[in-house]
């Protein structure tokens, strides 16, 4: 099994990249300031540094980071799902025959947890890492306002626009609407991430499919 677990790390590694196919391959260098380019980047490697460990019963990345990731991963699926407008097929890569927001959107986020609740041990999140994983949000947003600021016609969008999402265009929304928005995803940061400690703690601590 130990196999097994290791080969579907890789395989979601895989499914990490193929998501960010406009990133690495493409070289639109702009669609970093997306969110789940940042996040399903990161997995992607994370997913390679926990494959290689469970293969070679080597150090595996912190339950932190582990579970961090995976919780932005959903958010970032959920974000797609709930609130951003159907990707354009006519403009948006295909990678193995799927579109790259696709992988990125659907396969990785549901890909990760599966992971996690399959393969990692369990009950090791502690109840302040909800609020650890919380502090990227603010991070993210004043970085996007500052890249704004200074490059203001920097895209990713294809009229130049540098706000990545509609719920972050300060010009259109004003300070009081996006100090809202910041507010009502930063709840729901919160909500999600004491869900996944929760399950956490409800799960056996053994993994679930030894390895």
């Amino acid at each position: 099994m130990r196999f097994l677990a290791a080969l579907y790390r890789f395989a979601m590694a895989a499914c990490c990249f193929a998501g960010t196919y406009e990133v690495w391959h493409l070289r639109h260098y702009s669609s970093l300031v997306y969110f789940t380019f940042q996040t399903t980047l990161l997995l992607g490697v994370v997913m390679l540094w926990t494959g290689a460990a469970t293969l070679l019963k080597g150090i595996q990345p912190p339950a932190w980071l582990k579970g961090c990731l995976t919780l932005y991963s959903v958010i970032a699926g959920l974000v797609a799902l709930f609130v951003l407008p159907a990707a354009d097929p006519a403009i948006t890569p295909r990678v193995f025959g799927l579109l790259t927001v696709t992988w990125a959107h659907r396969v990785v986020p549901v890909g990760a947890l599966l992971d996690w609740l399959l393969f990692d041990p369990h009950r090791r999140f502690k109840w302040p890492y909800a609020l650890w994983w919380m502090a990227y949000l603010p991070v993210y947003v004043a970085g996007v306002l500052i890249r704004a600021a200074i490059w203001p016609h920097s895209g990713p969008l294809a009229d130049g626009t540098p706000y990545p999402y509609d719920f972050l265009n300060l010009p259109v929304l004003g300070w009081t609407r996006l100090g809202i928005n910041i507010v009502e995803y930063g709840g729901v940061f919160l909500a999600l991430g004491l869900i996944l400690i929760i399950i956490d703690r409800a799960l056996p601590q053994k993994v679930l499919v030894a390895s």
